[in-house]
């Protein structure tokens, strides 16, 4: 039996110019499952307001981390894959949800590069659920495969926020900025809508609807963002012996003016600052490869507000990116889908 891999993430622009930003933000946004309004509704919000300032202030995030290589996303998500290669002899290949490379031309190549494939195994580079990260992607696939007329079958790695592979990858990439450096880590995770959370619960009556939902054993816990960070981080923080007292858990990048998950890092970043604290390190676990959320927002915004706050040092932890033992992770997922 013929297996494939395909490696799937975000994506990013191709380049770090306004016209390929808002060609990116478009596609991005308009996803149903990024914002989930009725499409008429959604159509106007982006086309007749998003779209007409965000792209020019995204641009310049954009080109505050861009390289030379291109975007660090995309170079750092082709690292990751050449040396999955090297470790196994499942054929891998990398597609974006937004952008390139596309899941269209991927599955073209697939197709033709493999026609005695069965099986195609999906590792969405998402270590948590979201409708907005993992479920986006598998119903982009499938619409697609359809629509190619692909005939393969499709296994999906599922969240991986509490795999010991993940769990001792993500502590190993961790570990050499655990000293007496920084007083304080901020397990800092990109942010969701509560809507979403509560959206995406099967049950239809735990997230947010009762105390302490996220510690309150559910089903829909298999489903639910939040309780998933939350469990990554304290097993993170367990592996590394951090106390209580030295480590917290924020969201960031919202959007718009709806009820998000809270608190938000900025605030948080601002209040460790003016609670005294001079030095602190910023983790982001819920990306597995470094980003503009992590390389703009938070190592060079987020430190600008410790700065300004009062604090010194605000240090961004880099994420797993080529780890070694992440590498491992992965071709043991690939291996046994």
């Amino acid at each position: 039996m013929k297996n494939v891999a395909l490696i799937m993430n975000l994506g990013s622009p191709d380049r770090a110019d306004i016209s390929s930003v808002r060609k990116y933000l478009k596609q991005f946004l308009m996803d149903k499952y990024v914002l989930d309004f009725p499409v008429v509704f959604r159509w106007l919000l982006v086309n007749g307001v998003i779209l007409r300032f965000r792209p020019k202030k995204t641009t310049e995030a954009y080109k505050a981390i861009w390289t030379n290589e291109g975007s660090p996303l995309l170079v750092i998500s082709e690292r990751v894959v050449e040396k999955l290669r090297s470790a196994t002899s499942v054929p891998i290949y990398l597609a974006m949800r937004y952008g390139n490379p596309s899941i269209r031309d991927v599955l073209e190549s697939i197709r033709d590069e493999h026609p005695d494939i069965v099986t195609l195994s999906i590792v969405p580079m998402y270590p948590h659920y979201a409708m907005s990260t993992t479920k986006t992607i598998i119903e982009e696939l499938q619409n697609t495969i359809c629509e190619l007329g692909f005939h393969v079958q499709i296994k999906c790695k599922g969240p991986f926020y509490d795999d010991p592979k993940y769990i001792d990858a993500l502590s190993d990439s961790i570990a050499p900025y655990i000293s007496g450096k920084y007083e304080h880590y901020l397990f800092s995770y990109h942010g969701l809508p509560v809507r979403h959370l509560v959206k995406t619960d099967p049950t239809g009556q735990h997230c947010y609807s009762c105390d302490d939902c996220c510690n309150v054993p559910s089903e829909a816990h298999l489903y639910c963002y939040k309780h998933q960070v939350i469990k990554t981080t304290e097993l993170v923080a367990e592996r590394l012996n951090l106390p209580e007292d030295r480590f917290s858990v924020s969201f960031q990048s919202r959007l718009l003016k709806d009820p998000w998950i809270t608190p938000f890092t900025d605030s948080e970043i601002e209040r460790l600052a003016v609670t005294g604290l001079k030095s602190i390190a910023v983790i982001c676990p819920a990306f597995v490869s470094d980003n503009l959320e992590t390389l703009e927002e938070i190592a060079i915004e987020g430190k600008e507000t410790f700065v300004k706050s009062g604090g010194s040092v605000c240090d961004l932890i880099p994420c797993m990116n080529d780890n070694n033992l992440w590498i491992k992770a992965l071709k043991s997922y690939v291996e046994s889908m």
